[in-house]
């Protein structure tokens, strides 16, 4: 039967900070149904997609009512009777529609959602997977081999994810040596309840940051990274087993070349914060950094490659927001090495899509990312695994909305048998570097 797009239907629910969210359905004309849910950041780049908020009292003013309608009165007759196998081309008429560079007319959250859940509906009209599907589509006949990726598992958080308690926004962790998804997520768990068992030893474990991380209970930032390299050794594991991945979201407290954090008490100018980063690389088993400078701060992201981006992973999340463009400009001017892909920062699964294959391109690592407000959707691990991204990261290892994430991709290593290829280190050719 045809794969055409019949029918929409949007509707609000709720995200995991009790937030309204879009979700769409996408009915096909052979009776398969996708379903598309938009999940939110709480730091944003000034460069992503443009959520559209309601505004005004009405649950503090993130109501979606209009995004909805934009679903139902403009999306909806836009793109019903299009092949739902033509993601692209499904994807080229929402952002025709749109017209303007970030979704701020129709909505981000309405467009993701609604690409999302055409892709849902042309894996469920194969009768496939949704990383099958994606393999199938998206890889060369010659690159069909299956990678299950690498964690960046958050263990605290803070920033914009705990109330600034902490000016890290994320410090996680990367099972490096594990030879398993299985045995990957079973070393996080150990370290996740170290780290918890040390918090509260020390009177200071105070509940779960927005991502299921444990809530950052210290006096200064580099109090939480021994605390985590304690949890690590605690847990039984040497550096070289599992390192330490941090989201700095510098944007979230510098610009203009100064930096205000928090808990230091003072402002640096870009060199004297890179100095303070360099200082924390050599003092803790780090393997990753993502945005360790603002996302105005070419310069800072320049020279902090240029100092370590042979040893350690850099990443661009706000700094780069998913953007094919972006990247390819961060590669000529080496100012990082790797690049958060985030589908709701770029608005479709096609632009989404275009970002990663620009970064393989240069030579990036490519992490696959949720965002703090998320769903019991499992997307983004089929993402990981389709596009054989090579990372993944979700969050914390706690809370379902994370969970049903991590619990997918083993899932998808059961039913891969011996053909499952776990990245670990693979994906991380600085490693020993």
């Amino acid at each position: 039967m045809s794969t055409r797009i019949q029918s929409l239907q949007a509707r609000r629910i709720w995200d995991s900070r009790g937030r309204p969210t879009v979700e769409v359905d996408v009915h096909l004309d052979d009776g398969t149904m996708g379903r598309g849910i938009a999940p939110a950041g709480a730091s944003t780049g000034s460069n992503e997609a443009i959520e559209l908020r309601d505004g005004g009292t009405s649950f503090g003013g993130y109501d979606v009512q209009k995004a909805l309608a934009n679903v139902m009165r403009e999306i909806a007759p836009a793109i019903i009777g299009h092949d739902a196998l033509d993601q692209r081309a499904v994807d080229d008429t929402l952002i025709a529609l749109d017209g303007t560079s970030n979704k701020a007319r129709l909505g981000g959250n309405a467009l993701i959602a609604t690409s999302m859940a055409v892709l849902h509906a042309a894996a469920a009209s194969q009768r496939l997977p949704l990383w099958r599907y994606l393999l199938n589509t998206t890889a060369a006949p010659d690159d069909q081999s299956v990678i299950l990726p690498l964690p960046e598992i958050q263990i605290f958080g803070g920033g914009a994810h705990a109330g600034r308690r902490i000016d890290i926004q994320d410090l996680l962790v990367m099972p490096v040596g594990a030879q398993s998804m299985a045995e990957a997520l079973a070393m996080v768990a150990e370290v996740y309840r170290a780290a918890g068992d040390l918090m509260a030893d020390a009177g200071r474990r105070a509940g779960v940051a927005d991502e299921g991380g444990w809530w950052p209970d210290f006096a200064n930032n580099e109090e939480a990274l021994q605390m985590l390299t304690r949890a690590i050794e605690k847990a039984g594991y040497r550096h070289g087993e599992v390192m330490i991945s941090l989201d700095i979201a510098a944007s979230e407290f510098g610009s203009g070349g100064v930096y205000r954090p928090g808990l230091e008490k003072r402002a640096y100018d870009t060199g004297e914060w890179i100095e303070v980063l360099l200082r924390w690389l050599a003092t803790y088993p780090i393997l990753s950094i993502e945005d360790p400078v603002a996302e105005d701060d070419t310069a800072g992201m320049i020279a902090f490659t240029a100092a370590v981006g042979h040893k350690v992973q850099i990443i661009g999340d706000d700094y780069l927001v998913t953007n094919a463009a972006r990247v390819r400009d961060a590669a000529a001017q080496k100012a990082c090495n790797a690049v958060l892909i985030k589908p709701n920062q770029a608005g479709t699964i096609s632009e989404t899509f275009d970002a990663l294959q620009a970064a393989k391109a240069c030579g990036f690592s490519t992490i696959v990312s949720a965002r703090s407000g998320e769903s019991e959707d499992v997307m983004i691990s089929h993402l990981s695994v389709g596009w054989n991204a090579g990372q993944l990261k979700v969050g914390s290892f706690a809370r379902s909305e994370r969970m049903a994430k991590w619990n997918e991709l083993l899932r998808i290593e059961e039913g891969l048998g011996g053909r499952a290829r776990y990245a670990g280190a693979d994906v991380l050719p600085l490693v020993g570097g």
